[in-house]
């Protein structure tokens, strides 16, 4: 498993992630969305500690800084 996400994009993922948390525990999110976007954010999560996202692969695209 290659690294592929750079740490703007780590970052990123985290602070939506949190954002989305904390809508849902302030019920700004409820029913079918909160379920969604909290699995999303939870894989958001795990992606952002590996450095790895699967999609990325597939799609081609790689946000991290190779070296030269």
């Amino acid at each position: 498993m290659t690294k592929n996400m750079g740490s703007i994009d780590r970052v990123l993922r985290v602070l939506v992630a949190i954002a989305v948390f904390a809508a849902i525990s302030m019920d700004a999110l409820t029913g079918t969305w909160a379920w969604v976007l909290g699995i999303l954010s939870v894989v958001f999560i795990l992606t952002s500690l590996v450095s790895f996202c699967p999609l990325y692969t597939i799609f081609g695209i790689k946000t991290c800084k190779t070296a030269s």
